[in-house]
């Protein structure tokens, strides 16, 4: 197992050197996050013990059950996933450095007063919907800057930059707009000056589309079949999440 992951890696940083050489970037301008859901802990493991270290999950539920099997391993956890109101302190308590889903003021705001509780702040990223679909969740495109704006305003979240899922197709193009999309708003906020807002990182592009995300600005790729093979669910039980719920 640990050869096959250690390949797999191999193969993904390779095409991330080529995608950021075709890009005139510098190759260390990417960052590899793991993306683990129903990733058991031991294969998780194995893929931080080849010395990468940034992983996220997409529920919080998979994020408590791995948390002491991982958590003697050193390694960063981001979270990816739709984050209800209920589960911010389970989250809090599980070392979570970055929630790269922040797409609503209601949550930022609960966030907040948590935080302030525990004495704590949090790097975060605002999520947009750049596909336009009904079933992804995320800012709309025109709510990003404003909600940039009100998040700024409290003092326990670090906004550094923007994540998007993309559209989950086969047309490349039509992904790339997602990407692009992403790339204006983020200059869009830059323009803005809004203070203590950075935008140093897209976070866009998955094992199938991360080369036409690296092209278009992206600093954080987010991959997980391409590592850990394919998953027991299909991707639409994580990323169509129509559900109602906060």
């Amino acid at each position: 197992m640990t050869t096959e992951i250690a390949d797999r890696l191999q193969q993904i940083n390779t095409r991330i050197q080529q995608a950021c050489a075709r890009s005139q970037r510098s190759a260390d301008s990417v960052k590899l996050l793991l993306a683990t859901k129903t990733v058991p802990a031991d294969r998780i493991k194995t893929a931080l013990e080849t010395g990468h270290t940034l992983i996220a999950e997409n529920k919080v539920q998979e994020l408590k059950e791995k948390y002491d099997a991982l958590k003697a391993v050193p390694h960063e956890n981001h979270f990816i996933g739709h984050l209800q109101t209920n589960k911010i302190k389970d989250l809090l308590k599980h070392d979570v450095t970055c929630l790269q889903s922040l797409d609503r003021p209601d949550l930022a705001e609960k966030l907040h007063q948590r935080l302030q509780l525990e004495g704590k702040k949090m790097t975060v990223l605002i999520q947009v919907n750049t596909s336009g679909e009904e079933s992804k969740f995320g800012i709309a495109p025109e709510g990003a800057l404003q909600l940039a704006e009100q998040v700024s305003r409290l003092d326990t979240l670090q906004i550094k930059g923007l994540m998007t899922i993309g559209l989950l197709s086969a047309e490349t193009e039509k992904v790339r707009q997602c990407f692009r999309l992403l790339r204006f708003l983020q200059q869009q906020i830059i323009a803005a000056a809004i203070p203590g807002v950075a935008m140093d990182e897209l976070s866009m592009g998955m094992s199938g589309d991360m080369e036409t995300a690296i092209e278009e600005g992206a600093t954080i790729v987010r991959v997980g079949t391409a590592v850990f093979g394919q998953r027991p669910t299909p991707d639409s039980y994580y990323w169509n999440e129509s559900v109602n719920v906060r």
